[in-house]
């Protein structure tokens, strides 16, 4: 048994070759099918109409004009770079400027990735110290403390053994 999707497929071979023996299953199932034999109909109705229609004829004058247009064209100045850019532009499908664009796009990506790996690279002025380093910084500052401490304390007692008499 066909289904309506398979039958609507096959449709057109139908209108073409209505008695072709690839054509039963289809035409048992329009028989079967309200809606397909509806489908179908409208399909012979479109048909029947194109066969019916006539191309107008074209004027009189057609060849007359289609020549003074040629000449026309031919004796015109040749567009500037300019308009030939913009009727590019206008009338293209673009497939020419794709691999331009291609390129384009990767010099920005290139200029995007190297800009930031310049500037991270100039924002960063020196290089981390090591542990031990650092260690070994911390002590002298910390030695340069006690020895600070240690003047004054003793610039703390000589003060302080001139002001007191002595004891006797």
């Amino acid at each position: 048994m066909m289904n309506c999707k398979e039958c609507k497929t096959l449709l057109p071979d139908l209108l073409l070759d209505p008695t072709a023996p690839g054509n039963a299953v289809a035409r048992a199932h329009l028989q079967s099918c309200p809606n397909c034999e509806e489908e179908f109909h409208s399909l012979q109705a479109t048909f029947d109409l194109l066969d019916v229609w006539q191309a107008p004829e074209p004027s009189p004058y057609f060849d007359q004009k289609l020549a003074v247009r040629l000449r026309e064209a031919q004796t015109a100045p040749p567009a500037g770079w300019f308009e030939r850019l913009r009727d590019r532009l206008l009338l293209n499908t673009g497939r020419q400027f794709r691999p331009a664009l291609t390129g384009a796009l990767a010099l920005v990506l290139v200029l995007l990735v190297g800009g930031g790996t310049v500037a991270d690279l100039s924002s960063h002025h020196a290089p981390k110290p090591s542990a031990t380093i650092n260690d070994l910084q911390i002590l002298d500052k910390d030695a340069q403390a006690l020895q600070t401490m240690d003047q004054l304390l003793q610039e703390d007692n000589s003060t302080d053994d001139s002001a007191t008499p002595p004891l006797t």
